[in-house]
């Protein structure tokens, strides 16, 4: 074949010129291949280890009660062994030289079965029998730490004095536990007799761990235990799907990382296409000699296109190379920073996913510059020699791009599952590509205009600098695209991350409560409000009753198959009961119930809550609560705002619904900083049992998640950058020749070195710059959308973060054109011209 023998006599020539081009190919390859490796393993240890995160191959799990003995009997008839958890919040007090301190704990409290699966690693190594013997408990090390605690040191949990006997390191089934507000303590539930923690109404969780018979079939027991006892607030795990919000966090970011990996591969394919054209256009006396010979254009565009196919793979190799040995190289670190099990190691569906992507994004930049080669005429190519031709591709060329970008697009929603989110991101990117090729035209237009100014005239540098820029040969297209693009989603990362911690560490604490208070029993209300309302460090308190229930029918039917996956049905929500309408309550429809009401049962919504479940006016609800089913109407629809961290209850029912149901109250205390340590000693000392969480530190947990995402993104987005330096520095290295050249016709025109070097540098830090200026819009107007539309939150610009986008635009841009400036500065006139004669 024809075209494959001059493809392969043009390989023959080694890989110059072609080195930029397997760079920003392999770069982009590697980063989506280790982000896709990494998500594979994580989401392999949690199928692998679903039991242990889990604690069993299965869990029945309850809010405010224990399970009943009809429910006891179907689990000891299916399972070969149950064991139970009790899980709650709880303060855990230590007193010593006459100062107590405290620090909120998220208690486990467990039978002797426990763990069913995995193991408890504690110092000492001792064995967890002996570890929580009697009345001893182990904690968190970053909770013995806190609080100065050594093994054999008294505790207080509720009024019961404990002994240290262990630091907890690990616990096996930490990880399908969700967010956690305090670090965990790990006791007996015998132990916790009298220590006045699970009286009734106190918020806590019962979890029946099972450990099935061998062979059983566990989506019929599911199916079997969601018949018999859905109704009465039971709730279903299984070791398939051990820790469901973890899974999904971490297939959304990873997804999102590889999402940021192809902005990384569009940026290596404008450095590919850059790297075609100047090949080409290098090429262009051996393509018109071929013409002349009689070979067909396209012969000449197949045997280009073959002979980037090969580098193209050459390039995808390396890139999968490199991908596949960071994971496996930092293994043991990313292991340890987990929370979980991972299994790392290679896999052909992340490889095979990242060589499609590189398939196809090299195909699709390389295109546009082979096609030319194939179209112009034997004569035009001889012309063409001073100045390249520009035309436009075909039609054929133009819809083979357009279904190769589709079925990129297509790929990366298929293999990630985030369709909205793909063509979000799809779009973005593609906007952003747009923008920077029409600013770089802007940007030609503007330098054309300024180098024309009289404030310019005399200034001989920047007015070279100027008519460079604005050339039609100039590198702004090259240096906007690959470098813009790159400090685009920087921008955008930093301006996101700093909007987000304004709004959670700024913002947020000037209207959140200092402490919000549970399990106050209803003796000790009264008590409470005398302390905390006569104190003058307070502003605010607002109490409330509080039980927990699970929305299970609507109208009778059940209310998965009437309002689809709401998050309300997910779990038990929070109800509460009010006489009257509680101060502030801004009713959207209906009415609230009337003052003593006891006729048949009332519930108040929330409004937007019940807009996107679909309910109206007049729909009965079935509410579980403690086993009990109570139908209530829906008279109001009312405006609940969750944002601020106060109470905030998705249903209110009138008081005689839930008459003689065990119930505590919650609280929240608004004070000022100086106060809150006095509250809450004075509370702690006096009532025991009740919790108090520290909103401060409940925001710290928040925004430490946060960062870390952050910081993922980042990264990605560096290594975006990273390839478009690269892209740069081929930019750069092309453009050399062309720069000996002008440098030695400025010489001989009488220009110093100096102001050759001046010349230079102006035109790397006008185009540096406008690319920061560009991707500091560009990123703003992302974050702002993703603040606005994403986050429900308000955005204010961020100009730190701008700033540094702009200055590392500029610094970039000068260390790659004048790592290529010491030639052009040091040629001399004579041998440069004389060699261009």
């Amino acid at each position: 074949m024809m075209a494959w023998r001059i493809a392969r006599r043009e390989l023959r020539g080694g890989l110059s010129g072609f080195r930029i081009f397997l760079i920003c190919l392999a770069l982009g390859v590697a980063a989506i291949a280790a982000v896709g490796l990494v998500r594979d393993g994580i989401e392999a240890g949690l199928r692998a280890n679903g039991a242990v995160i889990l604690g069993g191959d299965a869990q029945m799990s309850f809010t405010y009660r224990e399970a009943n003995a009809q429910e006891r009997r179907w689990m000891a008839d299916t399972a070969e062994t149950v064991s139970e958890v009790i899980d709650f919040r709880s303060m855990l007090v230590v007193a010593r030289a006459g100062q107590t301190d405290r620090a909120l704990t998220q208690v486990k409290a467990v039978d002797d079965f426990y763990p069913l699966y995995g193991q408890v690693l504690l110092t000492p190594d001792w064995p967890l029998e002996r570890v929580l013997a009697g009345n001893g408990v182990a904690v968190a090390r970053v909770l013995a730490d806190r609080l100065g605690l050594q093994i054999g040191d008294t505790v207080q949990l509720g009024t019961k004095v404990f002994t240290l006997n262990a630091v907890l390191d690990r616990l096996p089934d930490d990880a399908g536990g969700g967010f956690g507000l305090g670090p965990p303590t790990l006791v007996r539930k015998a132990a916790l007799e009298g220590a006045g923690l699970l009286e009734p109404g106190t918020l806590y969780d019962s979890q029946y761990r099972l450990k099935l018979f061998a062979g059983a079939a566990v989506e019929s027991l599911e199916q079997e235990a969601m018949a018999q006892f859905r109704d009465s607030g039971m709730r279903w795990r299984d070791a398939r799907n051990a820790a469901p919000g973890l899974s999904e966090f971490v297939g959304r970011m990873g997804a999102f990382l590889v999402l940021v990996g192809l902005a990384g591969l569009a940026v290596g394919g404008v450095g590919v296409s850059a790297a075609v054209r100047a090949y080409l256009d290098g090429k262009t006396e051996v393509i018109a000699t071929l013409k002349t010979l009689g070979a067909e254009s396209r012969t000449i565009f197949a045997a280009y296109l073959m002979q980037i196919g090969v580098l193209s793979v050459l390039g995808i190799a390396l890139g999968l190379a490199l991908g596949a040995m960071v994971p496996i190289l930092l293994a043991p670190l990313i292991e340890s920073r987990l929370p979980l099990p991972a299994d790392l190691g290679l896999r052909a569906a992340p490889l095979a996913e990242a060589a499609l992507y590189g398939a196809l994004t090299a195909l699709i930049f390389t295109l546009l510059p082979l096609s030319r080669s194939g179209r112009v005429r034997a004569a035009a190519l001889f012309r063409d020699i001073a100045e390249p031709v520009r035309s436009w591709p075909g039609w054929r060329v133009l819809i083979t791009l357009v279904v190769l970008l589709g079925a990129l697009v297509w790929a990366a929603a298929a293999f990630s599952g985030e369709v909205w989110l793909t063509l979000w991101a799809a779009g973005g990117v593609m906007g952003a590509l747009l923008l920077l090729v029409c600013a770089a035209w802007g940007i030609r237009v503007l330098a054309r205009r300024a180098a024309g100014l009289r404030m310019v005239r005399g200034r001989t540098s920047l007015r070279l600098a100027l008519g460079a820029v604005a050339g039609p040969g100039g590198e702004a297209t090259s240096v906007v695209l690959s470098l813009g693009l790159g400090l685009t989603v920087l921008a955008a990362v930093g301006q996101i991350d700093t909007n987000l911690r304004a709004a959670i560490s700024d913002e947020l604490p000037d209207v959140a409560p200092s402490y919000f208070i549970v399990d106050i029993q209803p003796g000790q209300l009264q008590g409470f409000l005398d302390r905390v309302e006569n104190d003058p460090g307070v502003s605010r308190v607002q109490t409330a009753p509080m039980l927990r229930g699970v929305i299970t029918r609507i109208n009778g039917q059940p209310a998965r198959e009437v309002a689809g996956e709401h998050w309300v049905l997910s779990s038990d929500r929070g109800v509460t009961s009010s006489d009257i309408a509680p101060e502030g309550t801004q009713i959207t429809q209906g009415q609230w119930w009337p003052a003593a009401y006891d006729g048949p049962p009332q519930v108040s919504f929330a409004a937007e809550e019940a807009a996107e479940m679909g309910l109206k006016l007049g729909d009965l609800l079935t509410v579980n609560i403690l086993g009990r089913d109570i139908d209530a109407q829906i008279t109001s629809f009312r405006v609940v705002d969750f944002s601020t961290a106060g109470i905030g209850f998705v249903m209110s029912m009138n008081p005689a619904a839930l008459a003689g149901a065990p119930y505590t109250s919650i609280a929240t205390i608004y004070a000022q900083e100086e106060a809150e340590a006095a509250i809450l000693r004075d509370l702690a000392t006096q009532y025991p049992n009740i919790t108090a969480i520290r909103v401060r530190d409940a925001i710290s947990r928040v925004t430490e998640v946060l960062r870390g995402m952050a910081a993922a993104i980042t990264y990605g987005a560096m290594a975006t950058l990273i390839t478009g330096l690269f892209v740069l520095i081929g930019a750069a290295a092309a453009g050399q020749r062309a720069r000996i050249y002008e440098a030695a016709v400025l010489k001989t025109l009488g220009a110093a070195r100096g102001q050759v070097l001046a010349y230079f540098t102006l035109r790397a830090g006008i185009l540096g710059a406008a690319a920061g200026l560009i991707a500091v819009f560009a990123g703003g107007v992302a974050g702002w959308a993703v603040m606005t539309f994403v986050m429900d939150t308000e955005y204010s610009f961020e100009p730190r973060s701008a700033f540094v986008v702009v200055v590392g635009g500029v610094i970039a841009t000068l260390l790659s054109g004048l790592g290529f400036a010491w030639r052009p500065l040091a040629a001399r006139p004579a041998q440069v011209l004389r060699g261009r004669e």
